[in-house]
């Protein structure tokens, strides 16, 4: 973890949020989600409010409203389902727009989707606002176990790795004039694909011999140990506190 990696989700800047150590951000944006998700969904009032606290968390940070919308887009699979939620779930009907759906599907969908949304969105701010390796470096300072911290640093660089070695057998295979255009091309498709994984896994055992040679011994070496002060655990609480008084209050006037 000691190498540099960018990741396409990372939007370079300087801003309060940015400056901000992986683990306080890391610790707050998992207990704002916590919240979300305790809220009862009859509040509608108060996911309006957690919207707002993220928009004042996007403008701190200096996140365009554009930049955060086009990657909300990963929830398209979620928002398919709560939408055929009123369609298919049972119970009491009620008519809108001339369609009869189900009373206890709308809250399910509008559930799913409120919630969904705060928490992607959430994540999305985390992402922007933190370099891969220190995503990484907080979740180890957090003391998540440390062998799925390794696995999630592997998975993550050697996917490059082999994201360009596929690219390198594609050029290769177009420089020799071939190029897909249907079911009988799957045959050179799909020893590519055997091909691919038998480089990978010779890459892995060489780089697992390289790093047993250098004294591995099943713990990778912390060279930053990122800190925090109390305030720096203040500005984090923030976000996750006055949620946490929203999710109060809305259960309080149900």
């Amino acid at each position: 973890m000691g190498a540099g990696h960018a990741h396409k989700l990372y939007r370079a800047g300087r801003s309060p949020v940015h400056a901000l150590p992986p683990h306080c951000k890391i610790a707050a944006v998992f207990c704002f989600v916590l919240v979300v998700v305790s809220t009862p969904r009859e509040a509608v009032w108060a996911f309006g409010a957690y919207a707002l606290l993220l928009a004042g968390v996007a403008a701190a940070a200096r996140i365009p409203a554009g930049y955060l919308l086009r990657r909300l887009l990963i929830e398209i699979p979620f928002v398919a389902f709560a939408v055929l939620m009123p369609f298919i779930a049972e119970g009491p009907r009620v008519a809108v727009l001339g369609m009869s759906l189900s009373e206890s599907g709308l809250w399910s969908a509008w559930n799913i989707l409120a919630k969904g949304t705060l928490g992607v969105a959430a994540s999305v701010l985390l992402a922007s606002t933190t370099e891969l390796r220190a995503l990484l470096l907080g979740l180890q300072r957090l003391r998540m176990p440390s062998l799925l911290v390794q696995i999630a640093s592997f998975m993550i660089r050697y996917g490059d790795v082999i994201s360009d070695e596929m690219r390198r057998m594609r050029i290769a295979r177009q420089s020799r004039g071939f190029e897909a255009r249907g079911v009988r091309h799957w045959g050179v498709l799909a020893s590519s694909a055997g091909a691919l994984f038998i480089r990978s896994y010779e890459r892995g055992e060489r780089v697992h011999l390289a790093m047993v040679s250098r004294g591995y011994t099943g713990t990778m070496p912390v060279i930053d140990d990122v800190t925090a002060s109390r305030a720096q655990w203040i500005h984090a609480a923030a976000l996750p506190l006055t949620a946490l008084a929203v999710c109060l209050t809305g259960w309080m006037l149900l």
